[in-house]
């Protein structure tokens, strides 16, 4: 997979991904409110730590500088 998520961006989706899975695991929310909380707190975090995003790749959205990408290229 090609590296489209790099820098400051990764970064936000990490932290934001594990405050939102935690506030889905720890509030006291209803069922409906915990799982879409879950869900884009894991697809966030997800996202940071392969640095891939399908929905940046579909808007051609590429905050990845070639020095990060670390040669995961396929060629």
């Amino acid at each position: 997979m090609e590296c489209n998520v790099g820098g400051a961006d990764r970064w936000a989706r990490l932290i934001v991904g594990i405050v939102l899975l935690a506030l889905g695991i720890f509030m006291d929310l209803t069922t409906t409110w915990r799982v879409v909380l879950i869900v884009i707190g894991a697809v966030g975090v997800v996202t940071g730590a392969i640095r891939f995003c399908p929905a940046s790749k579909l808007l051609g959205v590429n905050t990845c500088k070639p020095s990060e990408s670390g040669g995961s290229q396929a060629g």
